[in-house]
Formats: structure tokens, C-alpha cells, sequence
């Protein structure tokens, strides 16, 4: 058995890949969002040829060779497109053995898996995000929730800003008191501040009951993290833009963070990302992944942390609506009481909607 076709369908900057073995059986995976005409053109013009040809449950030695012989290109882009060919596989293997892909990794650990309500937004007042996390927690049942603090990346290191003076502090005692203390509230900072002023800030936020700060510092900046996570009793998290499984081991034997954060679709697929889990688990480390839109990702990230032992709390569920990947999948994943069941059916469990595929762009590439 070979790989012998990949297909990319590329609609609404989110690149499906479905992979076809000489035998007939295919799997289907999804590439990174964010730059997806990019991402399709590394998928055939670098990645495709190292992987047509090799046998498709080597996985691992497929993911390997990409990165071995991509070695000179140690970007973004090859571990964008190189994860819509791992999570394929992945399902591929899943329906060749009539097993999901959670159950393939080791698992259920944990059936349904538990999820926070993860808000994307900074453009929101205190009081709104308050009001509609409170009404997420009643209705769906949400055992923890995610806010914006300080300003994001401006370009600096550290650019210790925030939106508006004020706004961190007003928008997380705004929640607090709107949830109680029964709900975790979590905190991403995207990179905001330097270490002196994330301490500052991570003060406050251990005054008020936070559960994890999510990348205090620049994420290139391991040692100054490491430097706030030394400082704190929060636990502080990191690792969503990491590529790298040198620079995640580096970052957990410093223990920069508390809790290490691989997105599946950044890192380059299962794989990866579960290598980076395995090695956070000797050191005692939890693993919340990154998932921070409803495309695939979830899918994906729902089967990991289900298998994954130290992916102890809830994961990342976005509360952001977002048309462009309406209808992808052939039936929605569902909150029930703050968690998700995973789905029970070979592979990833849900197939992608050809109706949602019948207007994308195609690229093949076939083994020759």
C-alpha cells in the first residue's frame, strides 16, 4: 500500500487535504488556516513529493522525512501544509482499523472532554464580555472562559500596551464578578508585555482567582516567560505559535510555562504535537493544545485531548461565530453541559460536507 494522491479543496482560507492510497482508501485532514493559498502551494510543491509513494500508517517516518528533507525551510509553512497530510493519515489509519483516532492515540482518557469558553475579542467592553460569557456559562454550560488582556504583539518586544488604560484590570473584575468563583477564568495576553510588567499584571490576576495566563511575553522570548512563570502562583501558559519540538523541549526542561499549548495545525499534525505533550508529561506538565477556530482544529484537538493523560483541564473552545467554515463538517460538534463527546465512528468520527467542497479550489498531485 502506497500514497498515491493528495488533494487539497481550498475554500474560505481554510485548505482541506484528502489523501488516496493505491489501494482506494483515503483519509481527509486539514492544512492551517491563515495564509491557506500559501499553504496549498508548499502542500504540492515541497511536501507532496517527499510524501507520495511512502506507506501511509508509517506516519510518523512520513512526518520525519518532510521535516528531515525540508530541513533548509525551517518555516511556518511547511508544518501548515504538512499537518493537513499527518491528519489525514491519521484518519486514513482510523478507518482502516474501524477505531477512532482518539482511541489509535492511546485513549479515551477522557470521554466527553471538558471545554472553556475561549472569546477571541479585545474590541468588546468589560461589561459585554461579561454579559455574554455569563449567558454561554447558563446555557452551555461552560466550566471555565478565556479573555483578552493587554494589547497583543505591536511589533516590539514587549510592548507592555493595553487597549485602553485600564481595560485588563476592568474586563477580568468585570467577569470575576459576573461568574463567581466557580468558573475558571483563564487570560491570554498574546504576547503583550515584558517580564517586569507581565509580573505586575500576573499579580492582579492572582488576586483575582485566575487559572492560567497565556502567553505573557513574546512567545520567541522563553526566558523572559520563564522569568514570570519563576515569579507567579498562576500558572502561566505558552507554546500556540511554537514550531518547533527542540525549541517546546528547551521550553519544558526551563519550565517556561506551566501548561504547554501546541496547536495541532501550527506544529505540523498529531504527531507533533503529541510528541510535545509526551515530553511535557516527564516533567510534570499539563497540555492544553491551541485551537482557536471551528474549522478541523477542534475535531482534531477534541480526539487528542481525550487521549492525551495530562491534558487535565478544560481545552479551547472558541465562542467566536465564523460563516467561513459553516457547513464544513457534515454534522456539528455540540457543547452538552461544558463538554463535547467525541465522535464514536472510524477516523476523525465526521466526514467534511461535499456540499462545502463543491466550490473550492482543487490541486492534485499524484505519484507518478
Amino acid at each position: 500500500m502506497r500514497i498515491a494522491r493528495i488533494e487539497s479543496y481550498l475554500k474560505n482560507d481554510i485548505p482541506v487535504c484528502r489523501i488516496y492510497t493505491d489501494t482506494g482508501d483515503s483519509g481527509t485532514g486539514q492544512c492551517s488556516t491563515y495564509g491557506g493559498a500559501v499553504t496549498v502551494k508548499v502542500l504540492h510543491e515541497m511536501v507532496a513529493p517527499l510524501v507520495l509513494g511512502e506507506h501511509p500508517l508509517k506516519i510518523e517516518a512520513v512526518v520525519d522525512k518532510v521535516m528531515n528533507l525540508t530541513m533548509k525551510f525551517p518555516g511556518a509553512f511547511v508544518c501548515r501544509a504538512l499537518s493537513g497530510v499527518d491528519t489525514a493519515l491519521w484518519d486514513l489509519k482510523g478507518k482502516l482499523f474501524g477505531q477512532p483516532v482518539a482511541k489509535l492515540l492511546g485513549g479515551p482518557v477522557r470521554d466527553p472532554v471538558p471545554m472553556y469558553g475561549s472569546s477571541m475579542r479585545r474590541d468588546i467592553s468589560p461589561q459585554d464580555e461579561a454579559e455574554r460569557l455569563s449567558r454561554l456559562v447558563r446555557e452551555q454550560g461552560f466550566r471555565g472562559v478565556k479573555i483578552r488582556v493587554g494589547a497583543g504583539w505591536h511589533g516590539k518586544m514587549g510592548g507592555d500596551r493595553d487597549v485602553y488604560p485600564g481595560r485588563s484590570r476592568a474586563v477580568v473584575e468585570t467577569v470575576r464578578k459576573a461568574l463567581g468563583h466557580d468558573v475558571h477564568i483563564n487570560v491570554d495576553a498574546n504576547s503583550s508585555y515584558t517580564a517586569a510588567t507581565a509580573i505586575r499584571v500576573g499579580r492582579m490576576l492572582e488576586a483575582l482567582g485566575v487559572f492560567h495566563f497565556e502567553e505573557p511575553c513574546p512567545y520567541p522570548d522563553i526566558e523572559s516567560t520563564a522569568e514570570v512563570t519563576k515569579a507567579l502562583d498562576v500558572y502561566v501558559a505558552g507554546g500556540e505559535q511554537d514550531i518547533s519540538v527542540r525549541q517546546f523541549r528547551r521550553m519544558i526542561a526551563m519550565r517556561a510555562v506551566d501548561i504547554v499549548q501546541p496547536d495541532i495545525l501550527y506544529i505540523g499534525g498529531v504527531c507533533r504535537a503529541r510528541r510535545v505533550a509526551m515530553l511535557a508529561r516527564e516533567f510534570g506538565l499539563a497540555c492544553t493544545p491551541h485551537a482557536a477556530n471551528r474549522a478541523m482544529v477542534q475535531l482534531f484537538t477534541l480526539h487528542f485531548a481525550s487521549a492525551m493523560p495530562n491534558c487535565l483541564y478544560e481545552q479551547e473552545w472558541s465562542i467566536e461565530s465564523t460563516a467561513r467554515s459553516d457547513d464544513l463538517l457534515e454534522r456539528p460538534l455540540e457543547i452538552e453541559n461544558g463538554a463535547v463527546k467525541v465522535p464514536e465512528g472510524p477516523g476523525w468520527g465526521i466526514e467534511v460536507n461535499e456540499e462545502w467542497l463543491r466550490d473550492a479550489q482543487v490541486r492534485v498531485s499524484e505519484l507518478k
